[in-house]
């Protein structure tokens, strides 16, 4: 009697067992971007109403089991979310899909930065510009000494610049061709002008009386 029992209860759950994966179906596909074909990498794939879920790959590729009726949102920064729902009329338990996502175009409003905290600032300090009314003062202002010297540090050497330094450097190179690079520290001659202008006191300060 309990070996009947047993073998009923066995069949009663391999039919509900049966049932259930005849209700399952292998969703796969890619997630492409609608205006180039291009995978859309690391897509959101979610069912709705649960917990389950997964991502597509880099080639947005992905695969998931669902039942048949239930519904899967595809989400990914950028792009429009999309929901796709599994007929519950499929006679397979696998299911091909080319999911396409369209770009999400958000339009920021106007952003005005000001570099006073309050508009009556920036009045005031406007209201106080001293502005040069004719162009020779302007163009003498940016002649000036400090102005042209800022200017000369960021400014980099063009080509005929490069060129000519370039060629510098190997002529100095050909006069230590194939010995050591000259030390004027121990050159007699260059001693000798570093007396002469100790002398005639080019080394003194200009500010001294």
């Amino acid at each position: 009697m309990s070996n009947i029992i047993v073998f009923t209860i066995l069949l009663f759950n391999g039919n509900q067992l049966s049932a259930q994966n005849e209700n399952l179906v292998e969703v796969s596909g890619v997630v492409l971007a609608s205006d180039s074909l291009q995978p859309v990498f690391y897509c959101n794939i979610g069912v709705v109403g649960t917990s389950r879920g997964t991502i597509s790959d880099l080639n947005g590729f992905f695969s998931i089991v669902l039942r048949k009726g239930e519904t899967v949102q595809f989400s990914a920064i950028g792009y429009e979310s999309v929901q796709f729902a599994v007929p519950d009329t499929l006679s397979e338990n696998k299911y091909s899909l080319i999911q396409l996502m369209t770009d999400d175009t958000v339009n920021l409003p106007e952003t005005v930065v000001y570099p006073w905290p309050k508009p009556h600032e920036f009045k005031n300090a406007f209201l106080k510009l001293d502005i040069p009314d004719d162009d020779i003062a302007r163009a003498r202002k940016n002649l000036e000494e400090e102005t042209l010297r800022a200017i000369s540090y960021t400014m980099k050497g063009d080509a005929s610049e490069n060129w000519a330094w370039a060629q510098r450097q190997r002529v100095n190179d050909y006069w230590t061709f194939n010995q050591p690079r000259h030390i004027n520290l121990l050159n007699p001659f260059a001693w000798a002008e570093f007396i002469k202008a100790w002398k005639r006191g080019d080394f003194k300060r200009k500010d001294k009386k």
